[in-house]
């Protein structure tokens, strides 16, 4: 009598098998981890500006030491609580940011948060305008240079590209006043709008501080295009340093996707190179862009300081430099600090961004 051997099945049993990770919550978690670390990142900048703004002592000393005698300055700062220890300092301005409360102004005595929303707008609306200059500038000019990879015309735009990285932002500045507005008389010299402009729109009953926005509002066309004649300069001024990077980073992620077998394929089928641009590597040359647009947020804030500065901007840049000036640490602090948590809340919008449209991200 024989038996038949049976041997062993070399499929394992269903319920033995790994199940695939569930990934239905990936999106909410990535969410969730990049919100929450929007806290800690505001905090140290807040804690590094607060100890920063000290350094050479606080600031009441700073502002007036050497104008009063000892004892007025002792009373002084007994009356503000700069008396009293560092770290005591230190939770009572925690306490105060947790209520919005950012301090009055040495020089002025006007609340800190005043100064925000009254000036804030105009840098926020030049930010604005400088990343419309970086992309129409950047963009265009680094698929330009990818398409001519290696020529001269590629040559051209990384010089470019270089220049208007390397170039300090107040010397363009200055240089294209000279050249559109005292030299060709096409554009303002300075200032956000016309002395005419801003008299009419400060009767506006809903005045946003927007001058685009207010100008709307105000139903003149020539006002809007005053308005708009004032912030070429600066936007040029500040955008030509942004769109530099855009430049490069386009160029390169265009050079690298013209090289995949996709594209390769599409090529051997007789497509158009033109084509081939357009269709296959211009929307992924916009992911890097997307990607680093936090940075660039943070770098177009730091260069309107000079940029307000050189073209008499009336924006945070423009009042951050004048309390400097006047050694007015406790606006300056305010100031700061605003534009760091400006920062780390672009940083968040745009991780989410990049999330949606990068299939790299992973989460």
């Amino acid at each position: 009598m024989s038996t038949v051997d049976t041997a062993p099945s070399s499929e394992a049993p269903a319920a033995a098998r790994p199940r695939p990770k569930a990934t239905g919550g990936g999106f909410g978690r990535y969410l969730l981890v990049r919100f929450l670390l929007i806290f800690p990142t505001i905090f140290i900048l807040v804690t590094v500006v607060f100890f920063l703004a000290r350094t050479t002592g606080d600031p009441i000393t700073a502002a007036q030491g050497g104008r009063l005698r000892p004892e007025q300055l002792a009373e002084l700062r007994a009356a503000a609580g700069y008396d009293r220890p560092l770290i005591v300092q230190y939770l009572e301005y925690l306490a105060q940011l947790a209520t919005g409360d950012f301090g009055r102004t040495m020089t002025t005595n006007r609340p800190v948060v005043e100064i925000l929303t009254t000036y804030g707008p105009a840098t926020f609306e030049l930010v604005f305008y400088s990343l419309i200059v970086a992309f129409a500038v950047g963009v265009p000019l680094g698929l330009y240079a990818a398409y001519h990879r290696d020529k001269a015309q590629d040559a051209i735009a990384r010089v470019l590209a270089i220049i208007w990285y390397a170039v300090p932002i107040f010397f363009a500045g200055l240089l294209l006043k000279l050249i559109f507005a005292v030299w060709l008389k096409w554009l303002p010299v300075a200032g956000r709008a016309s002395v005419s402009a801003e008299l009419q729109m400060q009767t506006l009953p809903n005045r946003t501080g927007f001058y685009t926005i207010d100008a709307i509002q105000t139903g003149d066309p020539e006002i809007l295009l005053d308005v708009l004649s004032h912030a070429v300069l600066p936007a040029v001024a500040l955008g030509l340093l942004t769109a530099g990077i855009f430049l490069r980073l386009v160029r390169t992620n265009v050079i690298g996707t013209l090289a995949t077998d996709y594209v390769d394929a599409a090529r051997s089928r007789g497509v158009a190179e033109s084509r081939l641009l357009r269709k296959h590597a211009y929307r992924p040359a916009l992911i890097p862009i997307i990607t680093v647009m936090g940075l660039q947020i943070a770098l177009l804030l730091a260069g309107a300081v000079l940029t307000e500065t050189t073209f008499e901007w009336k924006g945070l840049g423009f009042i951050l430099a004048e309390f400097l000036e006047s050694r007015d640490f406790v606006a300056v602090q305010g100031i700061v600090v605003l534009l760091a948590v400006i920062v780390a809340l672009t940083n968040f919008v745009v991780d989410v961004i990049a999330a949606f449209i990068d299939p790299r991200v992973r989460y």
